[in-house]
């Protein structure tokens, strides 16, 4: 045991002596001016990053905002119209013989939803009698007609709309082919 305490080397100072270095006042005021500005610039980096951040954090908080009240304005237009059709509504079951002006006020809330829709940049596909496209079109249906030329639109099951020249909506159709 003993001879295994005698086997450790001693221990070593592992504290160098500091050494002294002597420079010009003008090269030591420099190093001190350096230090400063090297100081000075990691200060304004981390305010700017603090700053990024800040506006990254502002940023999701604006968009979230504006995804969160992006349809006001089509809703306020939906509202009218939900308005004009409980107006329709009212008025059909309170004169219940007056068929003719029922008829007349669902359509003219039929034109102000469609106007409104315009307004934003919505717009029925043009389908019947054209030539089927897939971008806008879903053939639902195909129908042997020797009068037509292939592939052409007879007729629209359900409207199809774009949105600023994107498809919103493809319309669904019946296609005619050759026999």
């Amino acid at each position: 045991m003993e001879s295994q305490k005698n086997n450790k080397a001693p221990e070593q100072n592992n504290n160098q002596e500091e050494k002294l270095v002597t420079l010009k006042e003008s090269e030591y005021l420099g190093l001190l001016d350096e230090a400063k500005r090297s100081k000075d610039s990691q200060d304004k980096m981390l305010r700017n990053q603090a700053d990024l951040e800040n506006t990254r954090k502002r940023i999701d908080r604006e968009k979230q905002e504006f995804i969160k009240f992006a349809n006001e304005g089509l809703i306020m237009n939906l509202l009218n119209v939900l308005d004009d059709l409980e107006r329709s509504v009212n008025l059909a079951e309170s004169s219940k013989e007056d068929l003719p002006a029922f008829l007349k006020g669902v359509e003219m809330i039929l034109a102000h939803l469609y106007e409104m829709l315009k307004e934003h940049g919505v717009k029925p596909i043009e389908a019947e009698g054209k030539i089927f496209d897939p971008h806008c079109h879903e053939a639902l249906m195909q129908v042997e007609n020797k009068d037509l030329p292939e592939h052409t639109i007879i007729e629209v099951l359900q409207k199809g709309y774009l949105i600023h020249e994107r498809v919103l909506r493809t319309a669904k159709v019946k296609v005619s082919k050759k026999q």
